[in-house]
């Protein structure tokens, strides 16, 4: 039926398929897919509602959806791909493979801090323009020529726009051939069968992309108490270090820019990664199993999984202005954020508009979910929440109790 449920569960998840189709009937989604995987074994592939906001196109089987930061993760993975090909140290300097970088002091900045957003990087000196974003020449330059704004290692604080870019600036040096990130990812990962891109080949068809719904300065000033206090303070001044870093990328700026042809185009790591919603969960999934899509070892797994290395001044995130968790790329469970297993171990990135995806080791579960209609808060959207929970108390008998921000 058009703007139906499609896809299905494996027997003992159909709470899962519950709370898909409440999201429709309580919690106002437009059109929406989630898929998760176990053990490697696909046990929920669902989608449905509509790929428009008008409700005109039904959600299809192969529809596609922009993920925003929830990016970050599959840009994490492919590092770690790197990583276990030799390319890359963890612990080495970044400028060991990219001299340039070494400037105004940050030449003993490592991969590991750059990845645990401790490099103080968040913000650059002016916002990437438009020619910037197109060629990674003139971006490197920029990015390099970068001052930290705080000591390297001591804070964190989330580089929302920053961090994709350096990554691939790292990737283009390592990598044998000096692709992009993006390149990486459609020439070595999607042939094995996930459809996930960074940057839209021409050749994809826009139709199958879902429409993004974003929210109005009303919608979003009567769901405001839904983000930390101080959080929406800061990013409402631009010249707080909060404002600086969410304004770094301006020349895409605004959910809904999203939906236009020529932003899909571009590479941009930390937020346009647009794809098949049960692809990203196929790829946490394969990190977990250590399988041929990634090829990653038992070795990078365990790195990814281990507790964080806080930074040494403690975790409060300079951008954010909560605790929080970072590591390798990848967000890690800490207190008002809680998933995955009781352990920790989970590692995962969370987007702007309610698409979350993560792996958690524990249970070997790999979970993607992402919506077209915009939801307000940084993490824990209901809709997403309420998936994850019913997943958590099928597969641990109980859903974890999160406190709200």
């Amino acid at each position: 039926m058009d703007g139906g449920i499609g896809g299905g569960v494996e027997e003992g998840f159909g709470p899962l398929a519950d709370e898909f189709v409440r999201n429709f009937t309580e919690r106002g989604e437009i059109g929406a897919a989630f898929a998760v995987y176990q053990n490697g074994r696909k046990v929920v592939d669902l989608w449905g509602g509509y790929r428009d906001r008008h409700r005109h196109a039904p959600w299809a089987e192969d529809t596609m959806v922009t993920v925003y930061s929830s990016t970050k993760g599959v840009a994490g993975l492919l590092i770690a791909r790197a990583r276990d090909r030799g390319q890359i140290d963890y612990d080495r300097p970044v400028a060991d493979y990219w001299p340039e970088f070494a400037a105004h002091g940050k030449s003993g900045i490592t991969v590991r801090q750059l990845l645990a957003h401790q490099a103080g990087l968040s913000a650059l000196s002016r916002p990437i323009s438009l020619a910037e974003l197109r060629d990674p020449t003139l971006r490197d330059a920029l990015l390099a020529d970068a001052t930290p704004l705080w000591a390297p290692g001591s804070r964190h604080g989330y580089h929302a726009a920053t961090i994709g870019f350096y990554e691939d600036a790292l990737l283009r040096r390592v990598d044998p051939r000096h692709r992009s990130l993006g390149t990486v990812l459609t020439e070595d990962v999607r042939t094995q069968g996930a459809e996930f891109y960074i940057g839209v080949p021409g050749d994809v068809s826009r139709e199958r992309i879902a429409t993004i719904h974003g929210f109005d300065n009303a919608e979003l000033a009567e769901h405001i108490d839904e983000m930390p206090a101080e959080f929406v303070a800061a990013l409402n001044d631009p010249s707080t270090l909060t404002g600086r870093t969410f304004t770094t990328n301006q020349a895409t700026a605004g959910l809904e820019a999203a939906n236009q042809p020529e932003v899909l185009a571009l590479e941009l790591p930390s937020g346009n990664g647009t794809g098949q919603v049960r692809s990203i969960a196929a790829l946490y999934a394969d990190a977990l199993m250590c399988g041929p899509l990634l090829g990653l070892t038992s070795g990078t797994l365990d790195d990814l999984a281990a507790p964080v290395v806080d930074p040494s001044e403690g975790r409060r995130d300079l951008v954010l202005h909560v605790d929080t968790n970072y590591s390798l790329g990848f967000w890690k469970p800490f207190d008002s954020f809680r998933f995955g297993s009781e352990d920790g171990r989970a590692f995962g990135c969370p987007g702007a508009g309610g698409s979350f995806a993560f792996a958690d080791p524990t249970t070997g579960v790999g979970f993607a979910y992402a919506p077209n209609r915009s939801g307000f808060r940084i993490w824990d959207d209901p809709r997403e929440l309420a998936l994850r929970d019913a997943l958590f108390s099928t597969v641990l008998g109980q859903a974890s109790q999160r406190p709200r921000l």
